[in-house]
C-alpha cells in the first residue's frame, strides 16, 4: 500500500459502518488521520469502532448515530465533530441505497424519494453544514462517492442513477462555489464494489453490471478507499469540480 500523509487530518465519513465507507477509514487511519463514522445502524457502528480500536486506532476514532437525512440532526452532528478536534478536514459523502430494482413506472414513489433523499439531499445537508467550517478554516477536502449509474443511466435503477447524477452536478456547483476558499470537492463513480448493497439488487441487475466491466470483475472497496485517500490529501490540489472514474474501463469520461 503506498503511503498518502493525512497526519493530522480529521475526517467524517458517513456510511462508516461498513463497505466502502469502512474500507475508506481503514486507509484514512493508516494514512494517520483521525476519523468519524456517521452511520443510522448503531450495531454495526459499534462493530466498526471496535474492529479499528482493535487494531490500534482507539485514540483516533470517534462514531455517531446520524440520520442524514434530517437537517437538525446533521447540523448537531456537524458541531460536535468539530468540537472533538477542534476541526473537520475532510468529508466524505459514502451513505447511500438502491431501492431494489424495477421498471421506472413499478417503482414506488416512497421508495423512489426515500433514494434521493438518501443519495442526494443528506449530501446536501452535510455540505450545508461543513462547508462553511471548511472555508473558514481555509482547508478542506469534500469527496462525494457517486456512481457509474449517474454517468450511464442504468436500467431498472432510475432512481438510484437520478440520485448519483444529481451528487455528481451538486459536485460541480458546490467546487466552484468553494474553489477560492482552499475546499476542493470532487466526485468519485465506482462501476459496482461487492458490499452490504448486493443485498438490495437483483441477480439480474448484479450481472448486468458485471457485465459491462471490461476488466471482468467487480471494483475492490480497497480501491476506491485509495482513490479517496488521495482526493483528501494535500498532494490533491488542483482538482475540483472533478469526477474520477474507477469503472475498470467501463465508462472512461
Amino acid at each position: 500500500m503506498n503511503q498518502i500523509d493525512l497526519k493530522g487530518r480529521v475526517a467524517i465519513i458517513t456510511g462508516g459502518a461498513q463497505g466502502i465507507g469502512l474500507a475508506t477509514a481503514e486507509r484514512f487511519l493508516a494514512s494517520g488521520a483521525a476519523v468519524l463514522l456517521w452511520d443510522i445502524d448503531a450495531q454495526r457502528l459499534q462493530q466498526a469502532a471496535e474492529q479499528l480500536q482493535s487494531a490500534g486506532h482507539a485514540d483516533h476514532v470517534h462514531t455517531a448515530v446520524v440520520e442524514l437525512t434530517d437537517d437538525t440532526a446533521v447540523a448537531a452532528a456537524a458541531h460536535r465533530a468539530q468540537a472533538w478536534r477542534g476541526r473537520v478536514d475532510i468529508l466524505v459523502n459514502n451513505a447511500g441505497i438502491t431501492g431494489g430494482n424495477a421498471k421506472t413506472w413499478e417503482l414506488d414513489p416512497a421508495v423512489w424519494r426515500r433514494v434521493i433523499e438518501v443519495n442526494l439531499i443528506a449530501p446536501y445537508l452535510t455540505c450545508r453544514h461543513l462547508a462553511p467550517m471548511m472555508a473558514a478554516q481555509g482547508y478542506g477536502r469534500i469527496v462525494n462517492i457517486a456512481s457509474v449509474a449517474g454517468k450511464e443511466g442504468n436500467p431498472n435503477a432510475s432512481h438510484y442513477s437520478a440520485s448519483k447524477a444529481g451528487l455528481i452536478a451538486l459536485t460541480k456547483s458546490l467546487a466552484k462555489e468553494l474553489a477560492t476558499q482552499g475546499v476542493l470537492v470532487n466526485a468519485i463513480t465506482p462501476a459496482a464494489a461487492r458490499t452490504a448493497i448486493f443485498d438490495q439488487m437483483t441477480q439480474t441487475h448484479i450481472d448486468y453490471m458485471l457485465a459491462k466491466i471490461p476488466m471482468g470483475r467487480f471494483v475492490e472497496v480497497e480501491e476506491i478507499a485509495a482513490m479517496a485517500a488521495w482526493l483528501s490529501s494535500d498532494d490533491c490540489s488542483f482538482s475540483t469540480g472533478a469526477v474520477f472514474d474507477i469503472t475498470g474501463g467501463r465508462a472512461t469520461y
